[in-house]
C-alpha cells in the first residue's frame, strides 16, 4: 500500500484498507487524549482536596500536571482536528472523574463545578 501511495497508483490502492488504518489512528489518538485529560484532572482535583497526602505528594502531583498538559499538547498539535473533540468532551470526563472520586471516597470533592478546560491547561493552575 505504501509504495502505491508513494507512485500515486490510484489503481493499486487497497483503499478500504487505507481507510481501516486511518480509522485506527484516529481511535488511538482519542484514546490517549481522552486518558491524558483525565489524568490531568485526576491530579488538579488531589491537588485542590487531598489534604491528608497533599504535603507528601504535592510535588509528584505537580509533575505530573505538567506532564499530561505537554501529552495534551503534542497530541493536538499532530491531530489539530481533535481540538473539537477534546473540547465537546472535557466537561462528560470531568464528571466522570469526579463521580468516581466520590464513589471511592478518596477525599471530599467541595465543589463539582467543571474547571473550564482553559483553566485546566494554564500552566500556572494546580488547583
Amino acid at each position: 500500500m505504501a509504495i502505491a501511495i508513494r507512485e500515486r497508483n490510484v489503481k493499486q490502492m487497497d483503499w478500504d484498507n487505507l481507510l481501516e488504518e486511518i480509522e485506527d489512528m484516529s481511535a488511538s489518538q482519542r484514546r490517549a487524549l481522552r486518558s491524558y485529560s483525565k489524568r490531568l484532572i485526576e491530579h488538579i482535583l488531589k491537588l485542590k482536596y487531598w489534604q491528608q497526602e497533599r504535603a507528601r505528594c504535592k510535588n509528584g502531583w505537580r509533575e505530573e500536571v505538567s506532564n499530561f498538559r505537554s501529552e495534551i499538547l503534542d497530541i493536538l498539535k499532530d491531530s489539530p482536528s481533535l481540538k473539537n473533540y477534546l473540547k465537546e468532551n472535557y466537561s462528560d470526563w470531568f464528571d466522570k472523574v469526579v463521580v468516581n472520586y466520590q464513589k471511592n471516597q478518596l477525599f471530599l470533592i467541595e465543589d463539582t463545578t467543571v474547571i473550564p478546560l482553559e483553566t485546566m491547561m494554564d500552566d500556572n493552575f494546580f488547583g
